[in-house]
């Protein structure tokens, strides 16, 4: 890159080198970078089967003007009521203003209602679904992959058994047991995220404690990023609700105002860390929700996070909004030599209280940086060597024992080599 800029002054005359030069120094130096939006919904029993003809045309066009406002290039959908919903979908809202720009994954018809998934096809394919057997209503696996980048993702779609009482949380924590045994089994830095409707009230629930427990042997826990304490059917969490809509019943649905948090995407370890696939830190929104209508309609006017057209729209189509987020999908990096020669770090001890010893190989002229990690993706030291001869390498941080206990990640890299290890902070 460095020769390009040297000699752009004297190849005036050679406008198709100097091109050709500034295009090798981008393809070398940068990689793209890919933005996906990802949609998650309870479209309510769709379609009603006691009046499937009046139910779909008149909920359709508010579906349609629900998915053109979001434009999301995935879309999961919870509570389709029968087995050929998931293609009216396609065809009548997804497809409504351009046929092919979306298609629609495997469908299983199993017990219940079921779930479905579309993409869009220019920039995914997909792969596969896969049942996860629950009590009442399967879990699904959809695996799809980013054309662009080769990218894959796994996106859980559950509908958790409804309503309060000991017996409706112990339902829905032994279906978050079943989804646990299938990610736990997944390698570490697996990208994986789950999504839907969950019918949880509080992080007290076993359901949310079991879903978001980090343990050290596996890398299959999920990560909240709102983080909220307690009890969510309060005012203070108003802005955090999607359900419902209404606050009189409507065609079916539930009544009573904007008041529970039960839709919500949480995601895996590797997708809230730097890598191929990366949540949008802030991108997760329920859109028509402003936080101003705590027990109320959503389009009880005004409603200052979308525009009225859109809040009606949000109200008449389903008694839960939906909820999305944003994704950075990466183009992977060559993998050099350096790369597949070089051995693991070592690491001890495991787990650590009061300092961390690591060696790891090296080449001479090589920088390395190495990074610890909280959960969330901050990092909270960094320590940058340049090295000048090749062979193994020591150092030492005890820094750490300030740390609170719990769950990090020691990160190694260096040029295209990568290499991220979980590690425990106990008590000193």
């Amino acid at each position: 890159m460095k020769f390009c800029w040297l000699f752009l002054h004297k190849m005036k005359k050679f406008p198709f080198l100097i091109l050709s030069c500034l295009l090798f120094s981008w393809c070398a130096f940068c990689q793209p970078v890919y933005n996906a939006r990802i949609l998650s919904w309870n479209v309510l029993h769709y379609p009603d089967p006691s009046s499937t003809t009046s139910d779909t045309s008149q909920r359709n066009p508010y579906f349609r003007e629900i998915i053109q406002y979001i434009n999301p290039d995935i879309f999961m959908v919870t509570e389709l009521a029968t087995a050929n919903a998931y293609l009216h979908f396609l065809n009548y809202v997804m497809n409504a203003s351009g046929a092919g720009m979306y298609s629609a994954g495997t469908f299983i018809n199993g017990p219940d209602t079921d779930n479905a998934i579309y993409y869009r096809t220019n920039d995914f394919q997909f792969i596969s679904n896969t049942p996860i057997k629950t009590a009442l209503r399967d879990i699904s696996e959809f695996k799809l992959v980013h054309i662009a980048t080769g990218d894959t993702i796994r996106i859980y779609g559950c509908h958790l058994k409804a309503s309060s009482g000991p017996a409706n949380e112990a339902a829905r924590a032994a279906e978050a047991d079943s989804l646990r045994k299938v990610t736990n089994a997944l390698s570490g830095g697996t990208d994986f995220i789950v999504c839907g409707d969950f019918n949880i009230y509080g992080d007290y629930e076993q359901a949310y404690i079991k879903l978001m427990q980090d343990n050290v042997t596996d890398d299959g826990n999920f990560i909240d990023v709102l983080n909220l304490p307690g009890v969510w059917n309060q005012p203070a969490y108003s802005l955090h609700h999607t359900q419902s809509t209404r606050f009189t019943s409507v065609g079916g649905g539930a009544p009573g105002g904007m008041n529970d948090r039960f839709d919500m995407m949480h995601f895996s370890n590797a997708v809230m860390q730097p890598g191929r696939i990366t949540y949008i830190p802030n991108s997760f929104t329920n859109p028509g929700n402003d936080g101003m209508h705590y027990n109320q309609s959503i389009n009880v006017m005004p409603n200052t996070a979308v525009p009225q057209n859109i809040a009606d729209a949000l109200y008449y189509a389903s008694d839960h909004l939906p909820v999305y987020a944003d994704f950075e999908f990466s183009t992977p990096t060559s993998v050099s030599e350096f790369t597949s020669e070089i051995p693991a770090p070592e690491i001890f001890p495991v787990p650590f209280s009061d300092w961390i010893f690591v060696k790891y190989f090296s080449s001479s002229g090589r920088q390395i940086s190495i990074r610890l990690r909280k959960i969330t993706g901050e990092i909270i030291l960094e320590s940058v060597f340049l090295i000048t001869k090749s062979g193994y390498h020591p150092a030492s941080f005890n820094e750490v024992r300030f740390l609170n206990p719990g769950i990090y990640f020691l990160e190694f890299i260096s040029g295209d080599y990568f290499f991220r290890k979980k590690i425990l902070k106990t008590q000193e």
